[in-house]
């Protein structure tokens, strides 16, 4: 597989933690998705703020994220989905300062308390 960003995040906002009913939600941009199949499925969640959270309408499984306007081809994928191994390394915590009181952070990734800075 490829087209993986290097910009692997697990993110504590409140909203991935809702989407994913998780601690945190763990997302990796994508560089020329090519959707095979069920794309008709997926259906899309507009927040407040404008983001777009997508989910199967089959399955209810959270499929990804995009921030305001952005195409579907921008879409932040939650690794969670895939079956197989994915090249990929988790190298940050995102929006931390909204993470649930019980969760832990992961001293050896780096923390932001908000997005990359």
């Amino acid at each position: 597989m490829t087209g993986f960003s290097d910009n692997v995040a697990n993110c504590h906002c409140s909203m991935c933690r809702k989407f994913h009913g998780a601690a945190f939600g763990t997302l990796v941009p994508v560089k020329g998705l090519k959707w095979l199949a069920g794309r008709k499925k997926l259906k899309d969640y507009v927040a407040e703020n404008g983001t777009t959270r997508t989910f199967c309408s089959n399955c209810g499984s959270s499929i990804g994220f995009r921030v305001k306007s952005a195409p579907f081809e921008d879409i932040e994928l939650a690794i969670a989905i895939f079956d197989e191994e994915l090249p990929i390394a988790i190298n940050a915590q995102i929006y931390t300062k909204f993470k649930a009181n019980w969760c832990t952070l992961n001293d050896d990734i780096a923390i932001f308390s908000v997005g990359r800075d």
